[in-house]
């Protein structure tokens, strides 16, 4: 009996709640870019059309194929995804293909496509770290020579990359996920406690090597501070936010988009949704994110394997903890961090390798049993 005869129909709740959260996203940013697409390119439906033509559709498309064909194939190429993963990183600095945007070396050009390598790199990473682990038993796991210094070695190595791009917001996710994969693996918590010291103390160097980190942190501190320089940006984000009230003022309405509010497309559409839809269409799309998460944990727990179930949980960590830093950070709950609302925020890299992971999400849950007598994670 074929592959495609033996599975199983996918669970339509994480379907419909992604579906429906890329619908959401389309439309929003139909109506978030119009101002400032007008004003950079002449054309209010610039980034929409890309979006659709570059991102949407053969997001779709890699999707669908992802969630119909064998999770557990990735796990074969799980080394050559590393690699890859490595050249990737180190391409964005090199003569005539990397591409310096705004400070930031985190885009290579070919032809007249751009590319954010760090974005593939979320995903071939994730796989890598899932197949290591599920290649281990538990005592190598908590093992410190053949758990903990070969899982710090590799991603060691991916952030050092991605801290020369330098891209802070990117790296945090895949150190998160990294982590969270590593916990469900069963790490022993003398490692994890290692390496949260080893954190705070990288966290505290980058700010210290880095003055506009240290500026961002201040900004958080006390947004009235510098209102017109480094703080600019949270208080124009917290003024759409406030401006919204419980309804907003409706689709299209928003005056934050019309060139006072930067980045509205990336990392700030979250603060435009909010004036535009109001408090309770923001509440409800956090309750969304939360959904999506508990269905993620549950494929992740009725998953047939380890390597399932590490891969599993790793998407979902990644896609649900970069929306909440993204809203966090929008809400002045943390410092700014610079990273895009998945599904939602204008950016092809981003939106095709997220679909990719989710088609994965997909057939892992077509493959999953019943949740009943399952294993814990740990």
């Amino acid at each position: 009996m074929s592959f495609f005869q033996k599975m199983k129909s996918p669970d339509y709740g994480l379907v419909g709640g992604y579906l429906f959260l890329l619908v959401f996203g389309v439309i929003m940013l139909s109506s978030v870019s119009n101002a400032v697409a007008y004003q950079k390119f002449g054309d209010s439906y610039y980034y929409l059309k890309n979006q659709l033509l570059q991102g949407v559709i053969p997001g779709l498309i890699v999707m669908t194929l992802f969630s119909m064909l064998d999770y557990k194939m990735w796990k074969k190429w799980a080394f050559p995804f590393f690699v890859g993963s490595i050249i990737l990183l180190l391409s964005v600095f090199l003569p005539g293909l990397g591409a310096e945007l705004l400070g930031a070396s985190r885009w290579i050009h070919i032809g007249g496509f751009s590319f954010q390598p760090s974005e593939a790199v979320k995903l071939g990473f994730l796989i890598y770290i899932a197949a290591f682990f599920a290649q281990r038993g538990s005592r190598e796991i908590q093992d410190f020579h053949a758990g903990l210094v070969p899982f710090v070695s590799s991603l060691g190595l991916v952030m050092f990359l991605i801290i020369l791009q330098p891209d802070v917001g990117t790296m945090s996710i895949i150190v998160f996920f990294s982590m969270m994969v590593y916990f469900i693996a069963g790490a022993p918590w003398r490692h994890l406690a290692l390496l949260g010291a080893g954190g705070v103390f990288l966290f505290w160097l980058l700010v210290k090597i880095a003055p506009y980190r240290a500026a961002r942190i201040l900004a958080f501190m006390n947004p009235e501070a510098d209102p017109q320089g480094i703080s600019y940006h949270i208080n124009q984000a917290l003024v759409a936010i406030g401006s919204g009230g419980l309804w907003g003022k409706g689709l299209g309405n928003s005056i934050q988009k019309q060139m006072y509010l930067p980045e509205v497309v990336g990392d700030s559409i979250f603060a435009v949704i909010a004036e535009e839809m109001g408090f309770v269409v923001m509440v409800c799309f956090i309750f969304l994110l939360l959904w999506l998460f508990f269905r993620g944990l549950r494929a992740a727990y009725c998953a047939p394997d380890d390597f399932g179930k590490y891969l599993a949980a790793g998407i979902t960590f990644w896609i649900i903890f970069q929306s909440f830093i993204n809203i966090a950070s929008m809400l002045s709950l943390i410092p700014l961090t610079g990273v895009p609302l998945p599904l939602v925020s204008y950016g092809s890299s981003s939106l095709v390798v997220t679909m990719a992971a989710i088609g994965i999400l997909i057939n892992i849950s077509r493959q999953g049993g019943d949740s009943r007598g399952k294993r814990s994670f740990r």
